[in-house]
């Protein structure tokens, strides 16, 4: 028999459901998006977020059972993001997925939105342990070590500013609308890196990240320019800006893959779908053959409920089962190494 699970993901500013089908096959992945909502804001902002989710979660709930050919009766479980993530945005998907779950009997599987990122690998090949991950995105950066399913711990992580919310600030002082990544990527590889950031952290002797040193570079650069009345080529910039978060990104990323005895490197996140740090970390494994890179689709790099029902399949394996007392954890995140 298949097992069935509708995963519900609102995280953020996408609501989004899926049917995951025995955890790697994806029946739909429905994604409402609401970047046009926020982007005369430039960035998210929480209430506009929840309102949308409040708006859209029932219907993709319709839509996602529509488009897998699946009738509640059907599904093995609910599984839903509770964190971390914007407290109202999650209470909106937790509030759907337990009324869903009640009302039709199934179990409540909490899902690690962090964890979900990773297991979007799994839609690619099964995941091979122990293994490394690269966590990139708009509220996190981290290395995260893992020995089996379902056991995470953070190796090195950011001290200040995620990669992606640096990519946000400097999109903003660069005048590009949000989200900005995606832009600063395809004006990178136009430019050259001729104003040469600094690389912060990247000879400490840990697995640790900085970003927001290069951001205060950066616009101190741009500042001193208009004052001075220099014009700046904004291609170059963001060639700089991107050479100085991938090298170090990739030179942590290597070295811990020398240190830990892994047999695979999954990038995921939000970042994971910039081509810069892609072809970079592509290039760098080439020298590490042993070790499998696994970076998920773009479709799937960004916020989703495939990847939510992909490790809910691990959790109802292991019977983490919530229970209707379920309540949002903005702030969760996966233990630290002990060293």
């Amino acid at each position: 028999m298949n097992e069935l699970i509708l995963a519900i993901e609102s995280s953020c500013d996408e609501t989004s459901v899926a049917v995951i089908k025995n955890g790697d096959t994806i029946l739909s992945n429905i994604v409402a998006s609401q970047i046009k909502s926020h982007q005369r804001f430039g960035g998210v902002v929480p209430e506009v977020a929840s309102r949308h989710h409040v708006e859209q979660i029932t219907i993709c709930i319709e839509d996602a059972l529509t488009e897998a050919q699946v009738a509640p009766n059907e599904l093995s479980a609910v599984a839903v993001t509770y964190g971390p993530g914007l407290v109202g945005a999650l209470l909106i998907g937790l509030s759907a997925a337990k009324a869903f779950a009640w009302a039709h009997d199934l179990p409540l599987l909490p899902v690690n939105h962090m964890a979900g990122h990773i297991y979007a690998a799994r839609f690619v090949q099964p995941l091979v342990f122990p293994l490394l991950a690269l966590l990139v995105s708009g509220g996190h950066t981290e290395l995260v070590y893992m020995v089996e399913d379902g056991s995470f711990e953070i190796i090195g992580e950011t001290r200040d500013d995620a990669a992606g919310e640096a990519y946000d600030k400097i999109g903003r002082v660069l005048g590009l609308p949000y989200p900005s990544g995606k832009e600063i990527d395809r004006l990178a590889h136009i430019g050259q890196d001729t104003y040469h950031f600094p690389r912060a952290m990247i000879y400490e002797d840990n697995y640790d990240f900085s970003f927001s040193g290069l951001k205060s570079a950066f616009i101190n650069h741009v500042h001193n320019a208009e004052q001075r009345g220099e014009t700046l080529v904004p291609e170059d910039l963001a060639a700089s800006f991107q050479a100085s978060v991938v090298e170090v990104l990739v030179t942590k990323t290597i070295r811990a893959c020398q240190s830990f005895p892994v047999q695979q490197l999954i990038v995921a996140g939000g970042v994971a779908a910039n081509q810069g740090l892609r072809e970079a970390l592509a290039e760098a494994m080439l020298e590490y053959p042993e070790i499998d890179l696994l970076i998920p689709p773009l479709r799937l790099c960004g916020d989703n409920a495939a990847m939510i029902g992909a490790y809910a399949h691990i959790a109802l394996q292991k019977q983490r089962i919530g229970t209707l007392a379920l309540n949002a954890d903005p702030s969760v995140s996966f233990m630290h190494r002990q060293n």
